[in-house]
């Protein structure tokens, strides 16, 4: 059989294991383009199964990149920045420039000053090491601000080929086939709430002979999804706007995220705590001298997701003190909790191994 790849994962197909990566039926390769079952299930039924590659094969695939000469398009998700940066992106890419986008703007209040947002992130590069040409955003679910971003492409490859990297579920996929349908092709590469969708270097030919590429996202395993059932990701991702839900906390009283976080507020005073999460997370408020009780009972009912019977590792606890006007607590791909005001301290805690960490907020108001 004559090599063939997946056209929606870009794995290469095979027709001999239905337990490896690439398994199709040979029924399968009458079809073009060609999709393995997984991508198949993937798009018409919504399941995911499970794959044998791990962050360390999806960075060393990008390690390839730094031996080309080439553009960059680094995306992340706006909702989860923290959770979406790739550790050492910098040494993988060597010294091929990088673009800067944004994903998932849609998700953020319409009151949200995107040019502030776009310093935000510019700092936030900064502090990963990443010197970007240019920063963007855009909506590839919403397909807003794509065709200022394509525009960019292909003023800053400059003939060259455009390779798309970021983690997984920061929209790649999306992003691409939108490209894709504006060329007129009918190819679609797999797209989904589940982490992990792509699996090899899709190409994509440009009109002047150069190549796109869509890489494997690459896996930042303290991100929520890694920590619950597939059929809670709808509930922990927003798929719309945040609308911000504000709580009047009196000192010694605690926010649940479902069971997936908790923030007790310790004090001074009475102050304000914003939550932005998916509406479909249900917030419980509770004193802090219930709240052990409350989730040693609750777990899986009251508090969920997670769904009944998940296991999580034990909660872990960080403790803050803000120091800006305005910070956020922020738990990786879940959301975060805007604390109002200097001076106040919190304990945030999470299943252990989820990222938990205090910034200066990312909307002001």
């Amino acid at each position: 059989m004559d090599e063939r790849f997946c056209a929606g994962c870009g794995v290469k197909i095979q027709t001999s294991d239905e337990h490896a990566l690439g398994y199709a039926p040979k029924s399968a390769l009458q079809h073009d383009p060609v999709v393995c079952q997984r991508c198949f299930r993937l798009t018409h039924y919504n399941e995911i199964q499970e794959v044998s590659l791990t962050g360390d094969d999806f960075l060393n695939m990008l390690s390839q990149i730094a031996e080309k000469d080439a553009l960059v398009v680094y995306l992340v998700d706006l909702f989860d920045i923290a959770g979406s940066w790739v550790p050492g992106l910098q040494r993988f890419v060597g010294n091929n420039p990088i673009l800067l986008v944004g994903n998932k703007k849609d998700l953020f209040p319409k009151s949200t000053n995107e040019h502030k947002l776009i310093s935000w992130i510019q700092r936030a590069a900064r502090e990963q090491g990443l010197k970007p040409v240019d920063i963007f955003l855009m909506s590839a679910g919403k397909n807003h601000g794509l065709d200022e971003v394509a525009a960019q492409i292909d003023y800053y490859r400059q003939g060259r080929d455009v390779y798309v990297v970021g983690a997984t579920n920061v929209g790649k996929s999306t992003f691409i086939n939108h490209l894709i349908q504006q060329s007129g092709s009918e190819s679609v590469i797999t797209t989904s709430r589940f982490p992990g969708t792509t699996l090899d270097f899709i190409e994509i030919p440009l009109d002047d002979g150069c190549t796109l590429y869509d890489t494997p996202g690459v896996v930042n395993a303290h991100q929520v999804a890694h920590f619950i059932e597939t059929r809670d990701y709808k509930k922990v991702m927003p798929a719309k706007e945040i609308k911000p839900k504000v709580f009047q906390l009196n000192e010694n009283q605690t926010l649940f995220l479902g069971g997936l976080a908790r923030v007790d507020y310790i004090g001074p005073s009475k102050r304000s705590l914003i939550a932005y999460v998916a509406s479909s997370l249900l917030i419980h408020r509770t004193k802090t001298d219930q709240a052990d009780d409350l989730y040693a009972r609750q777990l899986g009912h009251l508090l969920a997701p997670p769904s009944e019977g998940t296991i999580l590792p034990k909660m872990e606890r960080y403790d803050f003190r803000t120091e800006e006007n305005d910070s956020d607590v922020v738990f990786s791909g879940l959301g975060w909790i805007t604390i109002k005001g200097k001076g106040a301290r919190v304990s945030a805690y999470a299943p252990k191994g989820i990222g938990v960490s205090l910034r200066p907020s990312i909307i002001k108001g």
